[in-house]
């Protein structure tokens, strides 16, 4: 895996051990632009890698130092999440400027990178995480295109689970609780129900709680959620 140093001078101290990591798009016209802006000083924004549409990956940030990708954000109990986290930024112009599909190569690319981390830092599979999942009032990054199952069959994400589903007829608050304990910030419900539909059934995100959510989550909580196949 070869890696370019692109050094940015936006980084500061971990408060915490790594134990996440953060998908997320760059949301610009191109790769230029958004390199630009995660070494500008002035924007006060940045991320330990950065993967171009052709595979090509630059080093932004050391590991060992607190890149500043996920802004205000939450998991589960964790409420600084740069500091738990390591931040990949995916050369994509996102839903404002293009969103599209993203490239074999950056997949590809991807998977080894996020495969080396997650076994460096012993990173849980539900601990890999998109800008959405963290941020759900604000973000919608990595986005629907994005090729969970990719990651999820080589064990480096959950997968949607899309066996024995069995629907617990919680209620809305019920299905609430439950997405907060599995790590979503529920404040808001409808941005945590869309940020969750997203991310495990991208075909229809309408914000509505429904048999297919509250199936899908419960077998999320499960010990070994099974999908992907």
């Amino acid at each position: 895996m070869t890696i370019i140093e692109t050094a940015s001078p936006n980084f500061d101290e971990r408060a915490l051990p790594v134990t996440m990591i953060v998908l997320h798009y760059t949301g610009m016209v191109d790769a230029a632009s958004a390199l630009e802006r995660l070494c500008d000083p002035a924007a006060k924004v940045s991320a330990h890698y950065l993967i171009d549409e052709d595979g090509t990956i630059h080093r932004l940030v050391a590991e060992d130092k607190r890149a500043w990708h996920a802004g205000a954000a939450r998991w589960g109990r964790i409420e600084d999440v740069n500091s738990a986290s390591i931040g990949i930024e995916l050369v994509n112009p996102g839903h404002e400027f293009g969103y599209r599909d993203f490239p074999e190569a950056q997949i590809d690319a991807l998977i080894g990178l996020v495969g080396d981390i997650k076994e460096r830092y012993a990173i849980t599979r539900g601990n890999v995480v998109g800008h959405s999942d963290i941020a759900p009032t604000r973000k919608q990054d990595p986005g629907e295109l994005f090729p969970w199952h990719r990651l999820a069959r080589l064990r480096l994400a959950l997968p949607r689970p899309t066996r024995n589903l069995m629907d617990p007829m919680w209620s809305d608050a019920g299905f609430l609780i439950a997405l907060e304990r599995f790590g979503y910030d529920v404040k808001d419900k409808l941005a945590a129900v869309v940020a969750f539909q997203r991310r495990y059934r991208p075909e229809l995100i309408d914000g509505e709680i429904d048999g297919e959510c509250r199936s899908i989550l419960l077998a999320l909580l499960l010990p070994k959620p099974q999908g992907d196949d």
